[in-house]
């Protein structure tokens, strides 16, 4: 296919016209042979006009409607705007070489009405076709067209009826069929017509008639348009049929002869009835203007659509059917069936389709008397009656979703939605979509219909809005204004839509104090427990939910919150009270959005500075919520030596005596004070200040003594008792790693079952055990593990999993610790470290998702006796950074040791009787290096 340019062109022969183009596509182009006929196939035009011309000796001849019936074209273009442009092998501009080969030629042009340059472009396709039929009849949609094969006269046969000016030693020109092929010196002279009545036309006043006629090597081809005065219409079995009879005379010096030559082709007529659902079209099966005699034959019998043949497969995939009776040939084709297209129509602006198709039927028979054989084909356009379809309206509502959800149709694909009338405004569809309604087109997978959807919120004021025993009823009145293409029919639907809608009561919230909880009342709402509860900043989980005491039944829940808990914040430190608040959220779960917000403020009554008679004095200082940035860890007396003896991300307790940390002493009658207070070194609290804007710092502790006071104290000695001691010594310590089948760590993979295949984000389970170790004072702590691409330790690329005991904090699936209980397996819980990792690959392996990955890890023997500094000892308890899973202190580490947590708990002296949690570490110097293969 290629382009040509510089042709002339002369008039307007196909339009096809759709609104919805906006610009010129790209067209495809293809040919196809069906056996005696051709088809090119054009599409889509988007909007364009189609020109279509024959190139002949490098010359573009234009096809005009008159000039394509008398010289064998056609086509038609569906509501796609495709094109089909069928040409007969023996149209008047073919290369025919030797009636086997044929070649025809043809420019398209493509052109609007805009100012872009025409496209142009041309198509030439080659068919081979030998098995000619001594008949062959083609009946197209624009033209009839018999070819006849061409047969010398018998010196020595006469004919049975001669032909008026021939001589009747000729014989019978249809048994001439059987002899040898009439020589170059005949030409054609003249053309007999039987309308019943003879008539008679030379060459070329039948040819300015429209006929078309041609005189191959091998055949006769006679070309007739399907509406001419030489045409009858005859009524065969029932159908109407337009009839075609003549017979051409060739003569040579004082040598004459004739070719019968006859068509029949099938018109709608009498030949096609209907139903909603299905076409059924009746052709004789002895059409008798072809057949001289009774005896026939039928050889062959095919189907197809828009000239290509279907095999029996095809034929019930499509649901089409065949049969044959002693009168008619019968095909059946649902109405919507795959090859045919629906066309919209507008009448009383009540919407109908109508449906097309253009299937063929192709027979070949033979006449036992003659022994002729006959190719008819047949392609036969078909367009239903106009049927009523109603468009269904489909309303998709669902109240509780605040919006209007409805579907129109189902349309042909050429109707367009052009606007939606409101009680009160129109507005296009451009104009909904601002507003913000949905609009969408929806077409079915094979492009026949299509529905419109629209959407359009409660809370838009085209939507009226009335109450009623507690309901809320909305209600919306629009008219679809729709268009059928290309004629620009309009036709219009109108709609009405309700829904009603529970009134909503929200959930409530409510709660008080005593001396030691916050008390929360939640009382559900109309809509029930349809709402999730957060405390604090978290969400109220099942194990939350157990540590606060949770209950509900139908209509509510409750909860406690001990004030000392994480999820609640410190306002204020008054004399003898801390004045805290607790937020709690009650949040939607499926629009993520707060429905309700509470706050409860209680002061609780707590003694922060205790004096004790031996000069000890202790304070506990509390993270404000006015001071976010700061770190309680950080905070010292005024010595910056002196820093707390625990803290976490909450508080810092202080241990001191009146001769340290910088204690100033006063004396006044009767008594003596001890002062001190705790602020953020000045280093510390210049670099905050520089970072946030939060207040500074400041707790002041102050103890008073009598001085006059005097105390007597008792004591009883007891004899010095020996403490067993361990000497250094050497020995092994053996420590294995496995891999567990799932959390529960009670089947492990077997060392033949490595290396594991996993998929990424699957987790996996290791367990490290101190093996034959039955000392409970000894633990084993995981220090550093990390995965390499190879068995080598030392080998990069390297991902750190754990770091110092504590997952790695820039890993975005973080390791969680499992707890390790008593059970029939383990004996000392404190020689077990369980953890999980999810599957993961390298970023430079993603690729290549096959390799292995090794796991690598450095553990710690700890001796709870003897801790010797480092990790071991070096205790920074971090709460909120701790697996809620597993509960395992998370702490910060130093240098290759890991640290135990070990948890007492001490009485506080005050009057709440609170318990003050303290953590000690130890450490165990030794490393042992173990690995798995994953």
């Amino acid at each position: 296919m290629g382009r040509l340019f510089g042709l002339g062109w002369f008039i307007l022969l196909i339009a096809a016209v759709y609104i919805e183009a906006q610009k010129k596509p790209s067209i495809n182009i293809s040919s196809k042979c069906l056996g005696n006929v051709m088809r090119v196939d054009v599409g889509p035009l988007g909007g364009n006009f189609l020109e279509v011309a024959v190139v002949v000796n490098d010359s573009a001849i234009l096809l005009t409607p008159s000039l394509a019936s008398q010289c064998g074209f056609s086509i038609k273009i569906n509501q796609m705007g495709n094109a089909m442009i069928y040409a007969s092998l023996q149209n008047c501009f073919a290369q025919n070489v030797g009636d086997k080969a044929f070649t025809t030629t043809l420019t398209l042009r493509l052109h609007g009405n805009r100012m872009a340059e025409d496209e142009l472009y041309q198509v030439a396709e080659t068919c081979q076709y030998a098995a000619w039929a001594s008949r062959e009849i083609v009946c197209d949609r624009n033209y009839m067209e018999v070819s006849v094969k061409r047969a010398a006269p018998d010196d020595y046969a006469l004919p049975e009826n001669p032909v008026q000016g021939t001589n009747p030693k000729f014989g019978d020109p249809r048994r001439a069929a059987e002899k040898q092929t009439i020589d170059a010196g005949f030409r054609i002279t003249t053309i007999m017509f039987y309308i019943p009545v003879e008539k008679v036309m030379g060459v070329t006043e039948a040819q300015r008639s429209g006929y078309g006629i041609a005189n191959t090597p091998s055949r006769l081809v006679l070309r007739s348009p399907k509406t001419t005065p030489e045409t009858y219409t005859q009524n065969v079995a029932g159908v109407h049929m337009t009839v075609l009879k003549t017979s051409t005379v060739f003569e040579k010096k004082w040598l004459a002869t004739q070719i019968d030559a006859a068509a029949a082709c099938p018109i709608l007529e009498g030949s096609v009835s209907f139903t909603p659902n299905t076409i059924t079209w009746y052709l004789p099966r002895h059409i008798d203007p072809l057949i001289s005699s009774g005896q026939l034959q039928l050889l062959e019998v095919h189907i197809g659509v828009d000239g290509q043949r279907l095999d029996p497969a095809e034929m019930a995939a499509r649901q089409y059917s065949l049969s044959i009776n002693d009168v008619h040939i019968i095909i059946q084709i649902p109405v919507g069936a795959v090859g045919g297209y629906f066309k919209s129509h507008v009448q009383d602006d009540h919407y109908h389709t109508s449906y097309t198709i253009e299937p063929m039927l192709e027979l070949l028979w033979t006449e036992d008397s003659i022994h002729e054989d006959t190719r008819y084909k047949v392609l036969f356009p078909i367009t239903t009656p106009l049927l009523s379809r109603p468009p269904q309206v489909i309303d998709n509502t669902v109240p509780e979703q605040r919006m209007f959800k409805v579907l129109l149709g189902p349309f042909g694909s050429d109707v367009a939605l052009m606007n939606i009338s409101f009680p009160y405004e129109v507005l296009s569809v451009a104009d909904c979509i601002a507003r913000g309604f949905t609009v969408l087109e929806h077409m079915s997978p094979n492009s026949s219909s299509k529905v419109f959807m629209l959407e359009v919120p409660f809370t838009d004021p085209v939507v009226s809005q009335t109450r009623d025993m507690g309901y809320t009823v909305y209600s919306l009145h629009l008219t679809f204004g729709l268009l059928v293409l290309p004629e620009f029919a309009p036709f219009s639907h109108p709609v009405y839509l309700e829904a009603k809608l529970v009134d909503i009561v929200p959930p409530s919230v409510s709660g008080g104090c005593d001396y030691q909880n916050f008390y929360v009342l939640v009382q559900y709402g109309t809509q029930g427990a349809n709402f999730q509860t957060i405390v604090g900043k978290q969400l109220l989980t099942s194990d939350l939910a157990e540590q606060y005491s949770f209950m509900e039944n139908g209509t509510h829940l409750s909860f406690a919150v001990p004030f000392s808990s994480p999820d609640v914040v410190f306002e204020a430190i008054e004399s003898s009270s801390v004045k805290t608040r607790l937020d709690v959220a009650l949040l939607n779960p499926e629009t993520n959005k707060n429905i309700k917000e509470f706050s409860l403020a209680c002061n609780f009554p707590s003694t922060l500075i205790e004096c004790f008679p031996n000069g000890t004095m202790t304070a506990l200082a509390v993270k404000l919520e006015s001071v976010p940035s700061l770190n309680p860890g950080q905070l010292t007396l005024r010595d910056p030596t002196c820093g707390p003896s625990y803290s976490d991300d909450r508080y810092a307790y202080f241990v001191f005596t009146g001769n340290s940390c910088g204690t100033t002493r006063k004396f006044f009658p009767n008594m003596m004070l001890y002062a001190n207070e705790i602020s953020l070194p000045d280093e510390l609290e210049k670099i905050r200040e520089s970072n946030t804007e939060d207040p500074e710092y400041e707790l002041k502790i102050a103890c008073y003594y009598d001085i006059n006071t005097t105390h007597a104290v008792a004591f009883h000695t007891r004899p010095r008792r020996s403490e067993p001691y361990a000497e250094n010594a050497k020995g092994e310590l053996q420590v294995a790693m496995r891999l567990a089948v799932d959390d529960s760590y009670s089947v492990f993979h077997r060392a033949e079952d490595y290396p594991l295949a996993k998929y990424l984000q699957q987790p996996l389970y290791f367990e490290m055990e101190l093996m034959r170790s039955t000392n409970p004072r000894v633990s084993l702590e995981l220090e550093n593990c990390w995965a390499t691409l190879n068995s080598n330790r030392t080998s990069k690329p390297r991902w750190n999993l754990i770091i110092d005991g504590c997952a790695n904090p820039v890993d975005p699936y973080q390791v969680l610790f499992h707890p390790v209980w008593v059970d029939a397996r383990v004996q000392y819980p404190s020689h077990f470290k369980r953890f999980e990792v999810q599957m993961f690959a390298f970023a430079e392996d993603q690729d290549n998702l096959n390799r292995q990955l090794f796991v690598h890890c450095d553990v710690v023997i700890c001796d709870a006796r003897n801790p010797l500094g480092g990790v071991c000892s070096g205790p920074v308890f971090k709460p909120g950074k701790r697996d809620e899973r597993s509960k395992t202190c998370c702490c910060r580490c130093t240098q290759l040791r890991t640290c135990v947590c070990r948890t007492h708990n001490y009485r506080l002296r005050n009057p709440n009787k609170q318990f003050l949690r303290v953590h000690t570490w130890y450490c165990f110097l030794g490393k042992i290096p173990v690995e798995v293969e994953v």
